[in-house]
C-alpha cells in the first residue's frame, strides 16, 4: 500500500435547519396557549415554559503541488510501518493483548472511522491517509487510528480545527459527549474527548485524541465498556508512541515535557455561554440527534416565583434544545436560561431567592408536590434540582425537572418537562445543570 493515495467517495448530510425553526414556532404557540389554561385551572399553577424536549471529499492534487506554491515531500509517511502497532497499543489497557486488525491507504478507508467523523477526510486536498484499526481479545476493546498527510503544515492546522469541530458539534444520535480535556507535550496541540452511550447495565465509551505534528494529523480512538467513564492516561500515553513515530520522519514539534491532560470543555458552535447538543442526555427512545434554538425568557413553571425586574440582571439569555425529527410530543424538549449580575453575591442571592421558593413550593401552592432530586457542589458551581409536579385538575398533572446554580456573576435555570417514557434519572439532570453552568463561563 505505498503511497497511500487518496480516492473520492461522496458523502454528506442532512440539514436540520427549517425543521428547527417550524419545531419551535409550533412549540411556543401551543405552550403559550397551554401554559394560559394552566394558569387558570391550577390556582397559582405553571406558567408558560419552553418544552423540553460532508461534503464529497475532492481529488487530490498533484504530486508537489502543495498549498501556497510552497514544495512539499510527496513521500512523506508513504509507508505503514509508521503506524503503531499492537504492541504500542498496550497502554490502552490492563490486560489483553492488542492486535492489528486491519490497515487501509486512502483508496479503501472507510466513509467513517472515528466518532462524530462527518466526511471521509478532514483536509480533502491532502496527500494521503491511514486507517488502522485494533482489537484485544480478552477485553473486547476496539481502536482505531487515523491519519492525515496534508501538503503543509498549515493545511494540517485547518484538518485539526476541522476534526475537532467534528467532536464538539457532533450530531450522531445516542453519544454524550461526557468529558473533554486539553493535552499538554503531546504534539503542537491536542485533545481528548470522551463521548458516552448507555448500553444495560454498562455504558459504551469512545475516548478519542486528536493532534498534529508538521504536516500529519493523527486522531486514536479507543471504544470500551465499563459503568464509569475511562481515565485519558492510556490513551495519551498510546497517542505520544504513535505521534513519535510520525515525528521521526517529519521532523515535526512531537512536544515536550510532561504529558498531561486537563479538563478542559470542547468549543462549541452554539451562541456564547450555552450548551452544545452533544453535551446532552442520551434517551433510549430518541434516536434522533439535538438541535438548539434561541428562545424567549420564561418567569418559570410556578414554584420559582421568577422576578427579572426585582432581581435585575444586567443581561439575559434563553435557548432550547429539541428533536425535531424525533417522534415524541411537542412539549419534549429542555429550556436553559443564563443569568448574568453586576457581582458573584447578586449572582448567588438570586440563586438563593429561587431554591427557597421551590423549597417551600408544596407550603404556598396548594396544587404543587415538589421533591429534591440532586445538588450541585464543585469548586466553581453551587446549585439544586427538583422534580415539581402541578395539579390542574381532571386528572391533569404537569412534572417538571427544575435545576437552578450560581457560578461566578452568572445564574443558570434549567427546565425539562417529563413526559411519558422520555423522562431522564436524577444524575443525569444535575449533570445537565452542571454542565450548563460550565459552558456558561463563555456567556457574553
Amino acid at each position: 500500500m505505498a503511497g497511500s493515495h487518496r480516492a473520492p467517495r461522496s458523502g454528506g448530510r442532512a440539514a436540520a435547519r427549517e425543521a428547527r425553526r417550524q419545531q419551535s414556532r409550533r412549540r411556543n404557540q401551543i405552550i403559550g396557549a397551554g401554559a394560559a389554561a394552566l394558569l387558570v385551572l391550577g390556582g397559582g399553577g405553571v406558567a408558560a415554559v419552553n418544552a423540553f424536549g460532508g461534503g464529497e471529499a475532492q481529488e487530490s492534487p498533484k504530486p508537489g503541488a502543495a498549498k501556497g506554491g510552497e514544495q512539499k515531500d510527496q513521500n512523506l509517511l508513504a509507508d505503514a510501518k509508521v503506524l503503531i502497532d499492537g504492541t504500542a497499543a498496550k497502554p490502552l489497557t490492563t490486560t489483553g493483548a492488542w492486535a492489528v486488525a486491519g490497515t487501509a491507504d486512502g483508496s479503501s478507508a472507510p466513509d467513517k472511522s472515528f466518532v462524530c467523523q462527518a466526511q471521509r477526510f478532514a483536509d480533502p486536498a491532502g496527500v494521503r491517509t491511514w486507517v488502522r484499526t485494533f482489537r484485544n481479545a480478552s477485553t473486547k476493546d476496539t481502536a482505531v487510528q487515523y491519519v492525515e498527510v496534508s501538503n503543509d503544515p498549515s493545511a494540517a492546522g485547518k484538518a485539526y480545527t476541522t476534526i475537532t469541530g467534528w467532536l464538539s458539534q457532533c450530531n450522531t444520535p445516542q453519544i454524550r459527549l461526557v468529558a473533554s480535556y486539553a493535552t499538554q507535550g503531546l504534539g503542537e496541540r491536542g485533545v481528548i474527548a470522551v463521548f458516552g452511550t448507555p448500553a444495560g447495565k454498562s455504558n459504551k465509551y469512545r475516548m478519542v485524541s486528536v493532534t498534529t505534528a508538521g504536516q500529519a494529523t493523527m486522531v486514536l480512538e479507543h471504544d470500551s465498556a465499563a459503568g464509569t467513564p475511562p481515565k485519558p492516561d492510556g490513551v495519551l500515553a498510546t497517542a505520544s508512541a504513535g505521534l513519535k513515530r510520525i515525528c521521526a520522519q517529519t521532523g515535526a514539534d512531537c512536544g515536550s515535557g510532561t504529558l498531561t491532560a486537563k479538563p478542559s470543555l470542547l468549543p462549541t458552535g452554539e451562541p456564547a455561554g450555552f450548551m452544545a447538543p452533544i453535551d446532552l442526555p442520551v434517551l433510549p427512545s430518541v434516536d434522533k440527534p439535538w438541535v438548539s434554538v434561541t428562545s424567549g425568557l420564561r418567569a418559570g413553571t410556578g414554584c420559582e416565583k421568577i422576578d427579572l425586574k426585582k432581581s435585575k440582571p444586567t443581561k439575559s439569555k434563553a435557548q432550547t434544545y429539541v428533536v425535531p425529527e424525533a417522534d415524541v410530543p411537542t412539549e419534549f424538549g429542555l429550556d436553559t436560561t443564563v443569568y448574568q449580575f453586576a457581582s458573584p453575591a447578586t449572582a448567588t442571592s438570586f440563586v438563593s431567592l429561587i431554591r427557597k421558593n421551590v423549597d417551600g413550593c408544596q407550603k404556598t401552592t396548594s396544587n404543587a408536590t415538589v421533591k429534591t432530586t440532586g445538588s450541585v457542589t464543585l469548586s466553581t458551581v453551587k446549585g439544586e434540582a427538583w422534580k415539581a409536579s402541578y395539579d390542574t385538575g381532571g386528572g391533569k398533572i404537569f412534572t417538571y425537572r427544575i435545576g437552578i446554580a450560581a457560578t461566578g456573576s452568572r445564574a443558570i435555570y434549567v427546565v425539562y418537562p417529563v413526559l411519558k417514557e422520555l423522562d431522564i434519572t436524577d444524575t443525569a439532570f444535575t449533570e445537565i445543570l452542571s454542565r450548563a453552568a460550565e459552558r456558561s463561563a463563555t456567556f457574553k
